[in-house]
């Protein structure tokens, strides 16, 4: 017993020690290549200091002072940080083949995720096989025109809530109010089943997704100290573990009665996307697709789906309620358009390029993603002179190229006026504004998710009246947000609805 101190400190020590030497290793090979410029690092820590709680805007004010391409030491890991359209095509297009890998943080290894998640896989048959899946099959014009019958029955429930919020002059918080919709949408897109009434409240269900999207978004030491990963420092992956560990078991029992479903009767009348996953499963060109896979694609498509949407919405109906003269043009054009207090339809959307320049305004000043996820480097690459290392990781941060000066004329403007007479579209062809990605590693569920945006924001715009409750102004409006995966606004929107007559 009397060595224990001895051994404990022995233990405490090696990480520290693993960290010296590794760090020694690689400062004798960072002296053979041309890093981009970045602040000086600090020992052992290096630049984590200088993230602050907003990265987003830290990292964009020391852009300005070491320019577009910048490097940074996040403890252990080299990181290289880029804030111009310029270099964000050198990341997602011209060097795309080399950089389309992910870094994987801790928090998604649990359950095995990243060996299944589209969003984690390295580029591979796997991962081809999923993203040709995602293209051809779940998403494709083909398969969005069939469900648009889904998409209008999930509106119409959402504005029948909204108009029993105006009977009573009651206040509603937009971002819940989105969230439910894109579950419901989704659930009945994939299991032709309301999950909120599967699964219990929106609150229960939105509470286990928030939690993954906000664990994952923390500073993980045990992703900057790789030695530490075992430890889960900060209890980060298990409190993900439990949070995705629930929502793997709905997503279970759904698929399982699927299965037990068609087993007994032979066949399967539902049109939905699970329907189609079962179908690739049992093609002996596709035995990958099982049930398990099904499962994980699932809770990807979830947690990228519905917090992001929610968000977006939110921020927009916040902008459009401090522009009154920018809330009236779009009224405007819906009611000539459409016809006042009525919805929206799928083919409405081409018609109405005011609502559409709304929403690639809010992607703009307020991308639901501020960093595009990171994506690794699998050999070293040479951008304007300066070499990004083999296994770095790369940031793209979007927040900062839409409010980047030299690219845009009154930045912190919204204006969404600046995109009818442009071209900038959001399919990652532009990369002044890619809040969906670009490259190999665009959102494969981008159409679907335009789609859901353009039908919910255009129809509370035309079907509603919105003003703040009587405590507040629109010019005390809080429009902070608060960092995560997700840029959400830090103070929920809640306004009072009065419906608009036709």
């Amino acid at each position: 017993m009397e060595c224990l101190p001895t051994c404990m400190f022995l233990l405490l020590l090696l990480p520290f020690t693993l960290y010296f030497l590794l760090s020694k290793y690689t400062k004798n090979n960072s002296n053979m290549i041309k890093l981009p410029p970045g602040p000086t690092p600090l020992p052992f820590i290096g630049n984590l200091h200088q993230l602050g709680k907003k990265p987003h805007k830290s990292l964009a004010s020391l852009a300005e002072i070491h320019g577009p391409i910048m490097s940074l030491k996040l403890g252990q890991v080299t990181t290289i940080v880029v804030s111009s359209p310029n270099m964000a095509k050198e990341i997602l297009q011209t060097h795309d083949h080399i950089l389309s890998n992910r870094t994987i943080p801790n928090a998604v290894t649990v359950h095995d995720h990243h060996k299944y998640s589209m969003t984690f896989l390295p580029v591979s048959p796997l991962w081809r096989d999923l993203r040709k899946i995602c293209s051809n099959q779940l998403f494709s014009n083909k398969t969005l025109d069939e469900s648009k019958g889904i998409r209008l029955q999930k509106l119409k429930e959402l504005l029948n809530d909204i108009n029993q919020s105006s009977l009573v002059h009651e206040a509603v918080d937009i971002r819940n109010m989105a969230f439910k919709t894109s579950i419901n949408l989704l659930s009945n897109t994939i299991f032709s089943l309301d999950l909120v009434e599967s699964a219990g409240s929106v609150g229960d269900f939105k509470e286990l997704v928030v939690n993954i999207m906000e664990e994952c978004g923390k500073p993980n030491i045990a992703d900057l100290f790789p030695a530490l990963r075992m430890f889960d420092p900060q209890g980060i992956k298990a409190r993900t573990s439990a949070s995705a560990g629930k929502i793997l078991d709905i997503f279970k029992r759904l698929v399982d009665e699927r299965v037990k479903l068609r087993e007994v009767q032979g066949f399967d009348t539902n049109n939905d996307m699970l329907s189609t996953l079962l179908n690739i499963a049992q093609d002996s060109s596709q035995k990958d697709m099982n049930k398990i896979k099904i499962q994980h694609l699932s809770l990807t498509l979830f947690v990228a789906g519905t917090d992001t949407i929610s968000s977006t919405i939110e921020w927009a109906m916040s902008e459009l309620l401090k522009n009154e003269n920018i809330m009236s043009k779009a009224k405007q054009e819906l009611e000539q358009i459409i016809g006042k207090g009525k919805p929206i339809e799928d083919s409405d959307i081409v018609k109405l390029p005011y609502l559409q320049a709304i929403i690639k305004e809010t992607f703009r000043l307020h991308p639901s993603v501020p960093f595009l996820l990171p994506r690794k480097a699998n050999a070293n690459v040479e951008i304007e002179g300066y070499t990004i290392p083999k296994d770095a990781q790369i940031w793209v941060n979007v927040w900062a190229i839409g409010r980047n000066s030299s690219v845009w004329e009154n930045e912190n403007l919204f204006s969404p006026d600046r995109f009818l007479k442009s071209k900038i579209n959001i399919k990652g062809h532009n990369f002044e504004l890619t809040p969906f990605g670009a490259g190999r590693r665009i959102c494969p569920g981008l159409l679907l998710a335009t789609k859901v945006l353009y039908l919910m924001l255009g129809s509370l715009i035309n079907c509603f009246n919105w003003k703040v409750d009587d405590k507040t102004t629109i010019d005390d409006m809080y429009m902070e947000d608060k960092f995560g995966i997700t840029l959400d606004k830090a103070q929920p929107l809640r306004v009072i609805p009065e419906k608009v007559c036709n």
